[in-house]
C-alpha cells in the first residue's frame, strides 16, 4: 500500500512537471508574455514584445534548455552577479554530493536492503514488498553485510566534508578575486556610526564632522546623517501613485474614461471628473510633503553614514573602538545605497529591542501552530490507524468511494468496453481476491485509488502549501529585528525558514508519525539515537512523496510563473495595453536556499537508510540546475550584492546534516545488534566538528571582512583609475535618503513632466 501510494504521487507530479514544461515551452513565445518570462531582457533592452501571434509560436521546443546551459561561470558572474553564481554553486555542490552518494546508495546499499529477510521471509515476490523492503530495517539484525552501510558512513562523510572544503577555498577566492576586479563602490568607503553623543548647543552633524576630522584627520572625506523620514517616504509613494493615475488619464482620448466614482475601488461614492479630482489630490500630497520637509532638520537621528577617502581608512573605523565609552560611536559595515532599510532609523534603540524579543516569541508561535498542519498530515500518512481512532471516518471513506463509483465508473466504464487491458486488470484482481462479483471488485479498485492519494499524494500537498507561507512570514519578522539592509533581513530570514523547515517538516514528522507517544525520551540525551533510529526510517515514504510534490512541482512552477503570467493576462485585456513601467523581480533566496538545503539534508540522513530517496533527489538537483540557470539568465535581476554570504549558511547546516546522520547511525547500529559499527561511528561526529572549527577559522573571517593585504592592493589600484575623483565627489551624496531627494514642480498640468523625479 505504501508503495503503490508513493508511485500515485510520483504519478500525478511528474505529469504536472511535463504539462507545466510544456505549458512553458508554448507561453513564452506567446506575444504579450515576455514580459513574464523574460523581464530581466526586456529592461536590458536585450529583447522586445512581439507583435503579433504566429503558428509556430504553438510548437513546445527545448531550445530554451540549450541557452540556459551554455554560458561558463565566468559569463553568468558578469550577467547576473556573484551571489547567483554562489548559488549555482550550491547546486552543483549538491549534484556531486549526491552522485557519490547515490552510486553507493542504488547499486550497493538498495540491493543488500532488498534481499534481506528481517521484514518478510519471501524476498522473490515483489508484489509483498512494501517501501521498509528496500531500506536497511530489511536488513537482518547482527548481519555482516551491515558492515557495508557502515562503510558507506565513513565513505560519504568524506566525500562531503572534502567537497565542502573544496567549495569553501573555491568561493573565498573567488570571493577575493570579485573584489579585484569591481569597480570602486560607496559601501566599500563607507561605515554607519551609531549613538553618536550629541552635546547640548550642537547638531549631530556638527559633532560627526568635529570628531572625525579631529580622530581620522588623514582618511575622512565626508558624512550624511540618517533622519526620520517613514511620514515623507509614505507621502512621497502616495504621491507617485497618483501621478501615474494622472499620466493614464491623460493619455486616455474619451472623455466618458475620465468620469468614474471617488469611493473605495472605484464602485462607491461621487461620480466626479477623475483628472481634477487626482489633482487636486496630487496638490494636497505635494503641500504636505512641503511641510515635512521643512521639519526634517529637526528630526536627526544619533546615526551617520561617514565616508573614508580609501578602504583601508574605513575598514580601520569600522574594526577599531571609537570612543571610550563602547556604547557611543558604534561602528558597522554600510549596505549598499540602494540596499539600505530606511525605515529602521525611525526607531528607537528601546523599541529595536522590544520588537527583537517579540520576534522572537512570534517565531515560536508560529512552530507551535505549524504542529496542527504535521499532526493533520500524518494522520492522513497512516489512514488504518485514523480509521481505528475515529471508527466513523471509515463509513465516510466508504459513502465517498459509492459516490464516486456512481458518478464516474458507471459512465465511465461503459465507453471503455474496447479497452481490454483494463478488464484484464480487473480480472486479475478479482481473482486475486476471490472476489465472484464485478461490482465488489470496482468498489474495492476504487477504494485503493482514493487510499492511495490520500495517503500519498494529498499529505505532502497540503504541508507543501501551509509551508508556503513561512518565508513572507520570516521576511516581516526580519524586517521588525532592525536590520539596517534588505540583504541583511533576506539573510536572516533564510536562516529563519530553514531552522523551521529542518524542525517543523522534518524532526515534527518524525515524532508525530511514528514516536508521538515517545516524546519524553527525548528529556534523556542518552536515548536521542535509538530514538531516532526507530522513527526515522518510517517516514521515508512521506518524504519521498515530499521531495516529489514540494521540489519537482515548485520547480516546474518556477518555471511556469502562473501568477505572473495571470497578473499579466489581466492586465493586456482590461487595460488594453501592456506596464512599460514594470519591476523586475529579483530572486527569492530565502525562500529557495532553505529548500535546496533540507532536501540535502534529507538525502544525507536517508542515504544508507532508505537509499530510495537518492534518484528524486538528483533528478530535483538536476532540473533545478537548468531552470534557475534559465531564471536567473531572463527573469531575475539582482538588486544588492553580499559577495556570497549564504554560503557560510550552506556550510553550517550541511555539518549539522552529517552530524544528524552519524546519530541516527549510532542508533540504528545498535538497533541491528551491531555494537562494534555502533562505537566506532562515534568517533565520525567529533571529526566532523573538528573540521568544521577548522573551516570557521579558515574561511569565514574572509566572508566577515576583507584582510589588509587585499585593501592595500586594491586603494593603490584606485589610485591609479580616472574616474576615482569623480567617483569621490559622488560618494558626498550616495548615502542621502530618497526621500531628501525628491523634487517638485510648481504645478500639476500636463506640461510638467515627469511630476517626480529623483535628484
Amino acid at each position: 500500500m505504501i508503495l503503490s501510494a508513493l508511485l500515485t504521487s510520483v504519478g500525478i507530479n511528474l505529469a504536472l512537471c511535463l504539462l507545466f514544461f510544456t505549458l512553458y515551452s508554448i507561453l513564452r513565445k506567446q506575444p504579450g508574455n515576455i514580459n513574464v518570462y523574460a523581464p530581466r531582457l526586456v529592461a536590458e533592452g536585450k529583447a522586445q514584445q512581439r507583435g503579433r501571434f504566429n503558428l509556430e509560436s504553438l510548437l513546445p521546443t527545448a531550445s530554451w534548455v540549450k541557452k540556459a546551459w551554455q554560458p561558463s561561470e565566468d559569463e553568468l558572474l558578469s550577467i547576473v552577479g556573484f551571489d547567483a553564481v554562489v548559488f549555482m554553486r550550491i547546486i552543483t555542490f549538491s549534484l556531486k554530493v549526491f552522485s557519490v552518494a547515490g552510486v553507493l546508495g542504488i547499486f550497493i546499499l538498495l540491493p543488500i536492503n532488498f534481499v534481506g529477510t528481517q521484514l518478510s521471509e519471501d524476498s522473490s515476490d515483489l508484489s509483498s514488498k512494501s517501501l521498509d523492503s528496500f531500506s536497511i530495517s530489511n536488513v537482518n539484525d547482527g548481519s555482516n553485510r551491515l558492515w557495508i552501510h557502515f562503510c558507506a558512513a565513513y565513505i560519504v562523510t568524506g566525500v562531503v566534508c572534502y567537497l565542502l572544503y573544496y567549495e569553501y577555498n573555491y568561493i573565498s577566492s573567488k570571493r577575493i578575486s570579485y573584489f579585484y576586479s569591481s569597480r570602486p563602490q560607496p559601501h566599500q568607503f563607507t561605515i554607519l556610526v551609531r549613538g553618536i553623543p550629541i552635546p547640548s548647543g550642537s547638531t549631530c552633524s556638527e559633532t560627526v564632522e568635529s570628531f572625525f576630522r579631529e580622530n581620522h584627520p588623514s582618511t575622512y572625506l565626508s558624512h550624511s546623517v540618517v533622519r526620520r523620514t517613514s511620514k515623507l517616504q509614505g507621502l512621497i509613494s502616495d504621491a507617485e501613485k497618483l501621478y501615474r493615475r494622472l499620466a493614464q488619464l491623460k493619455l486616455k482620448n474619451h472623455t466618458s474614461q475620465r468620469f468614474g466614482r471617488d469611493g473605495f475601488l472605484g464602485i462607491f461614492g461621487h461620480k466626479v471628473d477623475l483628472l481634477d479630482h487626482y489633482e487636486k489630490k496630487l496638490e494636497d500630497v505635494e503641500h504636505k510633503v512641503r511641510l515635512e520637509q521643512s521639519s526634517l532638520p529637526g528630526k536627526e537621528v544619533s546615526a551617520a553614514f561617514v565616508s573614508f577617502k580609501s578602504q583601508l581608512g574605513a575598514a580601520v573605523a569600522l574594526h577599531i573602538q571609537q570612543g571610550i565609552n563602547p556604547t557611543e560611536w558604534v561602528t558597522e559595515r554600510a549596505p549598499e545605497p540602494h540596499d539600505v532599510h530606511w525605515p529602521f532609523f525611525s526607531s528607537s534603540y528601546l523599541k529595536r529591542l522590544i520588537r527583537t524579543l517579540l520576534v522572537f516569541v512570534a517565531c515560536a508561535a508560529l512552530t507551535i501552530l505549524f504542529l496542527i498542519p504535521v499532526v493533520i498530515v500524518q494522520s492522513l500518512t497512516n489512514l488504518e490507524q485514523l480509521e481505528t481512532w475515529f471508527p466513523f471516518l471509515e463509513g465516510i471513506l466508504s459513502l465517498y468511494v459509492e459516490i464516486l463509483l456512481h458518478n464516474l465508473l458507471n459512465l465511465i466504464l461503459p465507453k471503455v468496453k474496447a479497452c481490454h487491458g483494463f478488464f484484464f486488470f480487473l480480472h486479475k484482481i478479482m481473482h486475486f481476491s476471490n472476489i465472484n462479483d464485478k461490482g465488489m471488485c470496482n468498489m474495492l479498485v476504487c477504494r485503493t485509488v482514493v487510499s492511495q492519494v490520500i495517503t500519498g499524494y494529498l499529505p505532502s500537498l497540503i504541508l507543501s502549501t501551509f509551508l508556503s507561507f513561512v518565508p513572507p512570514i520570516m521576511i516581516m519578522f526580519s524586517s521588525m529585528q532592525g536590520y539596517i539592509s534588505h540583504s541583511q533581513i533576506e539573510k536572516s530570514a533564510c536562516i529563519k525558514v530553514l531552522w523551521f523547515t529542518i524542525w517543523n517538516i522534518f524532526f515534527a514528522n518524525v515524532l508525530s508519525g511514528t514516536a508521538l507517544y515517545q516524546v519524553s525520551v527525548f528529556l534523556e540525551p542518552q536515548k536521542i539515537p535509538s530514538v531516532l533510529a526507530e522513527a526515522v526510517p518510517a517516514q521515508a515514504s512521506f518524504f519521498i512523496a515530499y521531495v516529489v510534490t514540494s521540489g519537482w512541482t515548485s520547480l516546474s512552477s518556477e518555471l511556469f510563473r502562473l501568477i505572473p503570467l495571470l497578473c499579466n493576462f489581466f492586465k493586456r485585456v482590461f487595460s488594453g495595453k501592456d506596464d512599460d513601467e514594470f519591476e523586475v523581480p529579483s530572486i527569492s533566496y530565502h525562500s529557495i536556499i532553505p529548500k535546496v538545503i533540507f532536501f540535502g539534508l534529507l538525502g544525507t540522513t536517508y542515504f544508507f537508510l532508505s537509499p530510495l530517496i537518492l534518484p528524486f533527489l538528483l533528478v530535483y538537483y538536476c532540473m533545478g540546475y537548468i531552470i534557475y540557470r534559465n531564471q536567473l539568465l531572463n527573469v531575475y535581476a539582482p538588486k544588492y550584492e553580499t559577495g556570497g554570504r549564504f554560503w557560510p549558511i550552506v556550510h553550517d547546516s550541511t555539518i549539522f546534516s552529517l552530524v544528524l546522520m552519524h546519530i541516527i547511525a549510532i542508533g540504528i547500529f545498535g538497533l541491528k545488534k551491531l555494537p562494534l559499527a555502533s562505537s566506532l561511528i562515534i568517533p565520525l561526529p567529533i571529526l566532523t566538528l573538528l573540521f568544521h572549527e577548522y573551516c570557521q577559522k579558515r574561511f569565514l573571517p574572509i566572508f566577515k571582512a576583507y584582510p589588509n593585504e587585499c585593501l592595500v592592493k586594491k586603494d593603490k589600484e584606485d589610485l591609479n583609475d580616472p574616474t576615482i575623483t569623480e567617483f569621490c565627489e559622488n560618494l558626498v551624496t550616495a548615502y542621502r535618503d530618497p526621500a531628501l531627494s525628491m523634487q517638485y514642480p510648481g504645478s500639476t498640468d500636463g506640461r510638467n513632466s515627469p511630476l517626480l523625479h529623483s535628484a
